[in-house]
């Protein structure tokens, strides 16, 4: 993954280099248009879409940038923007509900593991509001988070977690927090765009525990690990 990232934003690069040298010898090559910063938002999303394992937080990503491109450069209005921009988050978000392997693909081990083995994996969601997920008592195996606009807390300091397990966690305008007990290991694996993805506590691995795997998109929001 990460040798593919490098060869794509190195053909970025050199595309924009050659983009440079034209100009400075007069080839009517204009770089600067309204709208030109929108492909900060555009091209890391297009890129990660291909380079990382969580695929939705990218294609919203480049949605809210292409919107944003449209509305500059008055193909949309910005009335409109906003009136398109919720709908077509609220659908990826449902498509990656239901179509979840085909967002986040299966290369990571613990996923395809859960998956395989049959483990339950718990949905949780909060849009446009909050939501509290309490497992005390019961058997965590795993779970899908998704925040949009709204907050969602999982609490699993009373779960039964007897082997390793996987969140995958989205949070776009909105916020997560996974608190864990201090019985098992955390390992995260993130992509933010505009967002930030965080673990609190200071933790040092041990084999005889159970891992906690969290895979995390945070775009214009927070994933938080207490």
């Amino acid at each position: 993954m990460k040798k593919r990232s490098s060869i794509l934003w190195g053909i970025v690069l050199v595309a924009l280099g050659a983009v440079f040298v034209m100009k400075a010898l007069g080839v009517g090559v204009d770089i600067v248009f309204d709208g030109w910063w929108t492909l900060f938002i555009i091209v890391p999303c297009a890129i990660g879409l291909f380079t990382e394992r969580e695929k939705l937080g990218n294609i919203i990503g480049i949605c809210i940038g292409v919107l944003l491109l449209l509305a500059v450069r008055d193909v949309i209005s910005f009335s409109m923007l906003w009136e398109l921009l919720i709908p077509v988050i609220v659908i990826l978000i449902g498509l990656k509900m239901i179509l979840g392997p085909i967002f986040t693909g299966k290369s990571d081990e613990a996923y395809r593991k859960a998956k395989e083995n049959g483990k339950t994996l718990k949905n949780g969601s909060a849009m446009f509001g909050g939501s509290d997920m309490d497992f005390t008592n019961e058997v965590f195996e795993g779970a899908e988070l998704n925040a949009v606009f709204g907050g969602l807390n999982c609490d699993l300091r009373g779960a039964e977690i007897k082997g390793d397990c996987v969140i995958s966690a989205c949070a776009v305008f909105g916020g997560i927090d996974i608190i864990v007990p201090d019985t098992v290991n955390v390992k995260i694996h993130s992509n933010s765009i505009f967002g930030g993805v965080s673990d609190e506590k200071k933790r040092s691995f041990d084999a005889a525990k159970p891992t906690v795997y969290v895979r995390a998109t945070a775009l214009f929001g927070g994933v938080d690990i207490k």
